[in-house]
């Protein structure tokens, strides 16, 4: 067997908020292996979420070491795609790369108070028609000025002091000092003007954040940087990155105005392309970057839903009605329905379209005949719900689902995916292949790597899908809504 004359394996990491991963793919879309560690969760109070960042750099090493060598070595490898937990922020030294602070979670919710103030001074309507997101703890801005003023190690680093999302610290390990971001992440940072596409000097004192420890703003694909050779046995270019949302859109060939994708993971996004249009949202949806290539942004509308999967692994370590996740698909076809409970799963506040950070979850309508399985069923039903929540606020600014593309682990669920169909009344389609975001990393590194000319042609990648239509009767669906909207409005009343 010859040598292989051109390099077309592509490598993806998969940082994401649970779990560190990496994958190998063909340019067809084949994925050839995949490596995964957990990713420690640190809860140093309520509300609080942390990362170790040297944690992260350690897994994401020995994760992409294992794909390097089934590939056969850094020169199989056409590109490395990079795809993220979002809002996420790691403070680094530059000199080394290593962390001086734990990094600060999206979920967490410690600025809850900055954010309030900051709408209280009327500051929310500046924040929103800037950056397209709303003054919420979620995004990165409010985490960076905290630990400023906070973290007195920080200040001590003075000059050597950078801060970036996730994958900007990993493409500064990587490459040994590249100090980037990609558009689709730095436009989840409340820091970005959507509009020029750059830091807005405004944002920037509004949150306390210094220009200077920021990272500069790149495409999501193209010649981003190049691996130090010591680390896998040779350089390997960095070609493509985007948040894991924006990714799992692209993964989904979510390439036209109006097409729609919902991940369901550790929490649930969807996003609706909008094109080159600037979204302007009334219904508090947030705008954000899609794509951003050859220096041209493609904006998509999103809702996002803090709490999905992580209602099931807390169903499971937390409260232990389940012993493993893919019980909750039998548990859920046990009974007939829910037994009139509902369950509202703001575990960690509620996200689009009512951002009430302080809101909390709610079990309502128990009795002595609720059983184990209608709790579980309750769970399920509150992803449908949610996102039916969300199909209003999208309608209401002018972008209707005709379907909607699911992906994530959650929708490995049947029940599940037949139950979305029954509450939107719309068709669900869902990849054979539900990894989707680490799929449209590949199709970015793809892109930059020159395997593909455009995205259409990296959309080859996505292989076949399945297709759930609406069965539930108007009448079955409306009982449903209307429990889940005294529910909703119990747990609004108690925030």
């Amino acid at each position: 067997m010859g040598a292989r004359i051109m390099a077309d394996r592509i490598l993806v990491i998969d940082e994401g908020t649970t779990s560190t991963r990496a994958m190998l793919f063909a340019a067809d879309g084949t994925c050839l292996g995949s490596a995964q560690r957990p990713l420690t969760q640190y809860y140093p109070a309520p509300g609080l979420v942390e990362h170790d960042a040297a944690e992260i750099w350690d897994l994401t090493l020995a994760c992409a070491r294992e794909m390097v060598a089934l590939a056969g070595g850094p020169s199989a490898i056409a590109g490395i795609g990079i795809t993220n937990q979002r809002e996420t922020i790691v403070f680094w030294d530059r000199r080394t790369g290593e962390p001086l602070a734990p990094a600060i979670v999206w979920q967490d919710r410690r600025t809850a108070d900055i954010c309030s103030a900051l709408k209280d001074a009327g500051q929310e309507p500046v924040v929103q028609a800037k950056t397209g997101l709303l003054l919420d703890p979620y995004f990165s801005g409010s985490k960076m000025g905290w630990a400023l003023k906070n973290w007195p190690q920080l200040a001590d680093a003075g000059e050597n002091l950078a801060v970036g999302t996730v994958e900007s610290y990993l493409v500064y390990r990587l490459t040994g000092g590249v100090h980037v971001s990609d558009a689709s992440n730095a436009s989840r940072t409340a820091l970005m003007s959507l509009g020029s596409g750059g830091w807005d000097d405004g944002l920037l004192d509004m949150f306390g954040v210094p220009r200077g420890i920021l990272p500069e703003i790149v495409d999501c694909a193209g010649p981003i940087g190049t691996t130090l050779p010591d680390l896998f046995g040779g350089p390997i270019s960095i070609t493509g990155m985007a948040g894991d949302q924006q990714a799992a859109t692209i993964g989904q060939g979510c390439f036209a105005p109006g097409q729609t994708k919902a991940t369901f993971g550790t929490g649930a996004f969807v996003l609706t392309n909008t094109g080159q249009i600037l979204p302007q949202s009334r219904n508090r949806l947030l705008s954000t970057v899609l794509f951003q290539l050859a220096g041209e942004r493609t904006y998509a509308l999103e809702g996002s839903v803090f709490v999905a999967g992580s209602l099931i692994k807390w169903l499971r370590d937390d409260v232990g009605l389940i012993r493993e996740a893919a019980e909750t698909e039998d548990l859920a076809r046990s009974v007939p329905d829910n037994g009139g409970v509902y369950l509202v799963p703001a575990l960690s506040g509620l996200g689009a379209p009512h951002w009430v950070p302080t809101a909390r979850a709610l079990i309502d309508g128990l009795s002595f005949s609720t059983g184990r399985a209608h709790i579980v069923r309750a769970a399920l039903e509150a992803m449908a719900h949610q996102t039916h929540d969300l199909v209003a606020a999208f309608a209401a600014d002018a972008a209707n689902w005709s379907e909607l593309r699911i992906d994530g682990g959650m929708v490995a669920n049947n029940w599940l995916a037949q139950d979305l169909a029954d509450m939107l009344a719309i068709d669900v389609e869902r990849p054979s292949f539900i990894e989707t975001t680490a799929l449209g990393a590949a199709m970015l590194a793809g892109l930059g790597a020159g395997l593909f000319t455009n995205l259409d042609a990296a959309a080859a990648m996505r292989g076949g899908v399945e297709r759930f239509t609406p069965q539930l009767a108007a009448e079955a669906r409306q009982v449903r809504l209307t429990g889940w909207t005294h529910a909703l409005n119990r747990t609004l009343m108690g925030a």
